[in-house]
């Protein structure tokens, strides 16, 4: 981000921007031509593929299942769609089943879900929505915001037709871009009505980014160079190499958590490997270790989001972050935050059993 400015219609940059557009394909792993990071958050790709995908009076069935969801139904509901709402309570997974009884009854045009929500650290079953969406005619919404480039996404063989993500998660750059791709299907969708949002609509980002490079907004350049770096150092590292990179430090953390007594909130099937949640012990005070961590050891986790708020912590393994030595370090810090409460457990055994898991991953 520190290297020389370009302009952003500067001819020099156009190359980077295409090379961006087909690392984000391999991430991706699709053909779609449209591939590209929105100048904005996840939010604004959640956004944008809304309004792309949806006119007002359009009807979307949203599995919820957390808060990130639950944003989903709302800023579709702000766009004019006709939502409909398919729970399951926080730290589980929608039902597929209830999913196709309600598509069953009534068509819609889209079909919407979280990959990993990110509020409850559950790994949701994409695929099955994958092949439900198809059978009903619906185009399959992904939020992939905590799963691009740490967990497998295959977006062309699941089926997916438009999905988002954010910079910052597992692929390691700076908050501030929201990869997007959408197939054909999407971009010949027929339209009443022009998108909603001008800044947002991604055939016309899709210039600047695709062939002419036709003037839209002021791209930061900075945030570019970044995701670019951040795209080659994830296809330099390998997918199923990240995968498993992510999958054994989970783990590793999983065990070691369990092993000082504490008690992981999503339930074993269902675990996503790019964050861990794990229950607050009672009369221990969440905030105060979340200080305690940051301020003694200078390690960020992070609190629970709506009716979890106070109840869980949420452990961030996300690219870059995902190391062993990061695992052995907060197990570290966090018995000593936890002693500091009146926690009781074994010394050392939290460090003890997240070496066993490593050690195995090691041998094998």
């Amino acid at each position: 981000m520190v290297r020389p400015q370009l302009g952003h219609m500067d001819p020099d940059l156009m190359p980077m921007l295409e090379e961006t557009s087909a690392l984000l394909r391999r991430v991706f792993q699709t053909a779609n031509e449209l591939a590209f990071p929105i100048s904005g958050t996840g939010t604004a790709g959640m956004e944008a593929c809304l309004v792309n995908t949806l006119e007002p009076g359009d009807r979307i069935v949203v599995a919820v299942s957390g808060f990130f969801a639950q944003r989903i139904a709302e800023v579709a509901a702000r766009a004019g769609a006709d939502v409909e709402v398919v729970e399951a309570p926080w730290g589980q997974a929608v039902d597929p089943a209830d999913l196709a009884r309600t598509l069953g009854r009534r068509r819609a045009k889209v079909l919407a879900a979280t990959h990993v929500e990110t509020s409850t650290g559950v790994l949701q079953p994409v695929q099955e929505f994958a092949a439900i969406a198809q059978e009903h005619g619906a185009l399959l919404l992904v939020d992939a915001v905590a799963s691009l480039g740490g967990v497998d996404l295959p977006v062309d063989q699941w089926g997916i037709d438009i999905c988002y993500s954010g910079s910052q998660k597992c692929l390691s750059a700076p908050p501030g871009m929201a990869p997007v791709t959408a197939n054909d299907r999407v971009r010949r969708l027929p339209r009443a009505h022009p998108v909603r949002s001008y800044y947002l609509d991604l055939t016309l980002l899709w210039q600047y980014w695709g062939h002419p490079h036709a003037y839209h907004h002021t791209v930061p350049v900075a945030f570019v160079f970044a995701i670019h770096e951040a795209l080659r150092l994830t296809v330099e590292e390998g997918l199923p190499a990240r995968f498993a990179r992510h999958a054994l430090n989970a783990s590793a953390l999983g065990a070691g958590l369990e092993a000082l007594g504490l008690r992981l909130f999503a339930p074993a099937p269902l675990r996503a490997p790019s964050v861990v949640t794990v229950e607050v012990p009672v009369g221990v005070d969440e905030a105060r270790v979340r200080e305690r961590l940051l301020t003694d050891h200078g390690i960020e986790i992070a609190g629970g989001l709506g009716p979890l708020r106070g109840r869980i912590w949420r452990v961030g393994l996300m690219g870059h972050s995902s190391q062993d030595r990061l695992v052995l370090l907060l197990l570290t810090a966090l018995e000593t935050a936890l002693a500091s409460e009146g926690f009781r457990f074994e010394p050392g055994a939290g460090m003890a059993a997240a070496s066993r898991v490593l050690a195995a991953s090691s041998a094998a």
